[in-house]
C-alpha cells in the first residue's frame, strides 16, 4: 500500500498508489543488487537483457541494441570512459510507438556500478543485497539500482491498475554512467528522446537541478633512478609529486572560494582529489617516474576547457618554481571521463520541477522538497544538453554511495516509487 498521503488525490492516483508494495521493492531491488554489473564487465551486459525482458513483461515497447562501441568512442562529442568495453547494449522501453510522438515523460537510470573494493570492509558480500530493519545493504542499492527499481515499479503500478495514458513515457536504462556516460550518449544518439527527464539518482528527498562536472586525468611527474644507498645521487619522484601536489592543494582552495548559491551547502563544492597513485618498481631503487591519476571538479557553468587549462597552468607554475621540474616538466593528460557541468531548463517554466515537488509533498503529506546542486558529475548533462529538461530525484543518500556502507531506506524507496507514480499519471494522463 502507499504510504498514507495527507492531500487530496483522486480515485485514479489513489488506485494507482495501492499497486505499490515495499516488499515487491525490496525484492526487486535485491534480485538487481546480486547482479555484479561493475562498468565493463559482461554483468553489465546481462543486466540489460534481464531489465529489457521486464519491460516487454510490462506491455511496453523495447529497443534493445548492441552498441557501436569504436563508432561512438570516434565521435567528437564522445564524453569517454575509463572501463574498457568489448561490447555493451542500450535499452529503451516506451510505452507505444513513438516516432513521430515523443514521451512526455522519461525516467532514467544507470545500470552499472563500481567495484566493491577491499570486501574485507564490507559486513556482508556487496553483491548478496541483506536488509536490517529498514535498510537495504550493497552495491549499487543507493547508486543508482534503487532508483531503477523505482523506474520500473511506477510504470509496473500504473499497468497494474488498468490505466490507460493518453501520452507516452519512456524508459531510459543505460550502461557506463559511473565512467564517462556511454550509455546515455549513445541512447541519444540513437535518436532516443523526451520532452522531459527525471533522473532516479540518489538524492535524499531533495531534487538536484543542477550538476558540478567531473574531468579525469593523469599526471606523470618524471624524477631520476638511483641505489637507494646513494639516493643523494638521484631524485625521487615522490618528492617532486609533493611539490605538484601542494599546487593542486591551493588551486582547489582557490576554485572553491566563491561557488554558486545551489552548491554552497557543500563543504567543497568543487573537489579536486587524487585517487590513484603507482611508482617505482624496487625498493632499493629512488623512482624515476609516479603516475597519478585523479579528478577535477568542474564548477556550474564552467567550460570545461577553461577548467582543464587552469589546472595545467597551476601545474607548470609549480615545476617553474623547481630546480628539478623546471627542467623535467610534469605531464597533464585528460583520460577517462569527462563530465562537463549540466544545469535544468525549461523554457516554458518550471514544469517538471513543479510536478516532482507537488507530487513528493502530496505523497508524504509534507513540504516541497528543497532545490539544490549536485557536486558530482551525471548523465544530467548530457539529457540537458540535447535540450532536454533534466532533474535528479530518487531514493538513497549518496554520501554513502561507492563505499562499504552503502544502502538505501526502505520508506524513502516507496516514497520515490509512489512519486513517479503520480508523475506518471499527471504527466501523461
Amino acid at each position: 500500500m502507499c504510504a498514507v498521503p495527507h492531500r487530496d488525490l483522486s480515485d485514479i492516483e489513489l488506485r494507482a498508489l495501492a499497486f505499490v508494495d515495499g516488499r515487491e521493492l525490496v525484492r526487486d531491488l535485491v534480485d538487481l543488487v546480486e547482479v555484479p554489473s561493475v562498468s565493463g564487465s559482461d554483468a553489465e551486459c546481462d543486466i540489460q537483457h534481464r531489465l529489457a525482458k521486464q519491460a516487454r513483461e510490462l506491455d511496453l515497447d523495447v529497443d534493445l541494441w548492441r552498441l557501436d562501441l569504436p563508432a561512438l568512442a570516434a565521435d567528437p562529442a564522445f564524453p569517454g570512459w575509463e572501463a574498457r568495453r568489448t561490447e555493451g547494449w542500450g535499452l529503451v522501453a516506451t510505452s507505444g510507438p513513438t516516432a513521430s510522438t515523443e514521451p512526455e515523460l522519461v525516467l532514467q537510470g544507470h545500470v552499472d556500478v563500481v567495484p566493491a573494493g577491499d570486501r574485507a570492509a564490507w559486513r556482508t558480500d556487496p553483491f548478496a543485497a541483506t536488509t536490517s530493519g529498514t535498510r537495504v545493504h550493497g552495491r549499487g542499492t543507493c547508486d543508482m539500482k534503487a532508483g531503477v527499481v523505482a523506474n520500473l515499479a511506477a510504470v509496473r503500478a500504473v499497468r497494474a491498475a488498468g490505466i490507460s495514458l493518453a501520452k507516452p513515457f519512456g524508459l531510459h536504462l543505460v550502461i557506463g554512467e559511473e565512467d564517462g556516460g556511454l550509455g546515455a550518449f549513445a541512447t541519444l544518439q540513437r535518436g532516443h528522446r523526451g520532452r522531459a527527464c527525471i533522473i532516479t539518482e540518489p538524492t535524499s528527498g531533495t531534487i538536484i537541478t543542477a550538476n558540478a562536472g567531473a574531468l579525469t586525468f593523469e599526471l606523470r611527474v618524471p624524477g631520476a633512478a638511483t641505489h637507494a644507498s646513494t639516493s643523494y645521487a638521484g631524485v625521487s619522484a615522490i618528492s617532486k609529486f609533493l611539490v605538484v601536489h601542494r599546487a593542486l592543494a591551493e588551486l582547489e582552495e582557490r576554485r572553491n572560494l566563491d561557488v554558486d548559491p545551489l552548491m554552497a551547502e557543500y563543504p567543497i563544492a568543487y573537489p579536486l582529489s587524487i585517487g590513484r597513485i603507482s611508482c617505482g618498481d624496487w625498493a632499493s631503487s629512488v623512482p624515476d617516474l609516479l603516475v597519478a591519476e585523479g579528478r577535477l571538479g568542474v564548477a556550474l557553468g564552467e567550460d570545461p576547457d577553461d577548467a582543464r587549462a587552469e589546472l595545467e597552468e597551476a601545474v607548470a607554475t609549480a615545476a617553474l618554481g623547481d630546480l628539478w621540474l623546471r627542467d623535467h616538466p610534469p605531464v597533464v593528460a585528460w583520460t577517462g571521463g569527462q563530465f562537463a557541468s549540466g544545469a535544468y531548463a525549461e523554457p516554458d517554466g518550471r514544469d517538471l520541477h513543479e510536478l516532482v515537488a507537488a507530487a513528493h509533498a502530496d505523497v508524504t503529506g509534507g513540504p516541497r522538497p528543497r532545490e539544490r546542486g549536485a557536486p558530482y558529475g551525471s548523465d544530467l548533462r548530457l539529457y540537458a544538453g540535447a535540450g532536454i529538461p533534466t532533474l535528479h530525484y530518487g531514493p538513497g543518500d549518496v554520501r554513502l554511495a561507492h563505499g562499504p556502507e552503502e544502502s538505501v531506506r526502505i520508506d524513502e524507496l516507496v516514497t520515490v516509487t509512489e512519486t513517479l507514480v503520480l508523475a506518471l499519471l499527471r504527466s501523461c494522463g
